[in-house]
């Protein structure tokens, strides 16, 4: 698989400027790069390294000077990491399966599969389930009763799937991800512990054994179109209503999504994100990695968390949060810089109260 540089410009909607019929196999970094290899260069301190590679041409950003780096050939874009994003879809060259239904795969005959649709080996997929053109279902993955599937969807190996679960077009799970788990639903028959503490916060009252019955969980999961499920990530079915995750958004790895949580639009969830029960999330959020969200709570459209925050509060749209508890970026940037100083402030007072000390016995 090669292209030239003009038909990987013209794919992605860049300049090719040069010698345009050179053939390009892959890509790689720059001082890496062989000279069948399309170079990413596309900051002028990557740029530099160039000379340390064998590169003939380049992704480089617009406006750059790409025959002083010794190069044939240049593709220029006016947003080069967007442009990546196309060019590593050209480039990608698949897992390497073969099409069609393995014959070690299980497909129950009550299955429907549409046209060119791929089962990879000792893959499961159950009765009533409704799998759209051009998925491809990877090696042991399990797809529940009664599932839908969309057209162009992609379940990497040992993906598993819910009975009753709704997805839409377009979706990718990574290794190991898990759509439809039973929510962590547990009651008990008197009042609990941790619902006294929650109402008094902090006081139990007294402490007695308590044993947990289960809730079951009657509603599934429903996802939009253009969806992405990272690697060993969870979305948990509703508790009576769906667990629903919005058209667009991103879940990277390890993140869990709690039962009855609603996910808007084009939101990000970045690794080990967790998402307590009924929490609703809204559209183009971005929650950064190990933010831990309560349950019952709502975040607005735009939100921005920081790495490891914890937000115990509603969050009101286009607002910036930081830390525990989750606070406005610049006001917890101030926390920060106020214990910095906390050190310096004690000596300050050690040394004050010497002086006053001193004074003291002076007179």
């Amino acid at each position: 698989m090669s292209y030239t540089i003009q038909e990987i410009a013209e794919a992605l909607g860049a300049k090719a400027l040069g010698a345009i019929d050179l053939k390009i196999d892959s890509v790689a970094e720059p001082a890496e790069a062989t000279a069948s290899q399309l170079a990413l260069a596309m900051k002028p301190e990557f740029a530099a390294q160039i000379a340390a590679g064998q590169a003939r041409a380049a992704m480089l950003w617009e406006g750059a000077d790409w025959e002083s780096l010794g190069l044939e050939a240049a593709i220029l874009a006016p947003r080069p990491r967007f442009a990546l994003a196309g060019l590593s879809a050209m480039m990608d060259p698949g897992q390497g399966w073969a099409t069609g239904i393995h014959p070690s795969a299980v497909v129950d005959p009550a299955a429907e599969l549409a046209d060119d649709v791929s089962v990879g080996p000792l893959a499961v997929i159950c009765a009533g389930a409704r799998i759209g053109a051009g998925t491809v279902i990877g090696p042991h993955c399990f797809v529940g009763a009664d599932c839908v599937i969309g057209e162009g969807g992609f379940l990497r190996e040992g993906v598993r799937i819910g009975a009753r679960v709704r997805i839409g077009a377009r979706f990718t799970a990574q290794p190991g991800a898990v759509i439809g788990g039973d929510g962590f639903s547990f009651v008990t028959p008197e009042v609990s512990g941790v619902e006294r503490a929650r109402e008094t916060l902090g006081d139990q009252g007294d402490v007695q054994k308590q044993s947990y019955a289960r809730i079951h969980s009657l509603g599934s999961v429903t996802i939009g179109d253009d969806v992405e499920i990272g690697v060993n990530a969870c979305v948990d079915r509703g508790t009576v209503r769906d667990t629903r995750i919005g058209n667009g958004t991103k879940l990277d790895n390890l993140v869990q999504v709690g039962h009855n949580v609603v996910v808007g639009n084009d939101t990000l969830l970045c690794g080990q994100v967790g998402i307590g029960g009924s929490t609703v999330i809204g559209n183009n959020v971005v929650l950064a990695g190990q933010t831990g969200v309560g349950d019952n709570l709502f975040i607005g459209d735009n939100a921005i968390t920081g790495g490891g925050t914890k937000v115990l509060a509603n969050i009101p749209a286009g607002r910036v949060m930081l830390g525990y508890p989750a606070m406005k970026m610049e006001s917890q940037m101030e926390v920060y810089k106020g214990l910095r100083r906390l050190k310096r402030l004690f000596a300050d007072v050690a040394e004050l109260k010497k002086t006053v000390s001193n004074d003291a016995e002076s007179n």
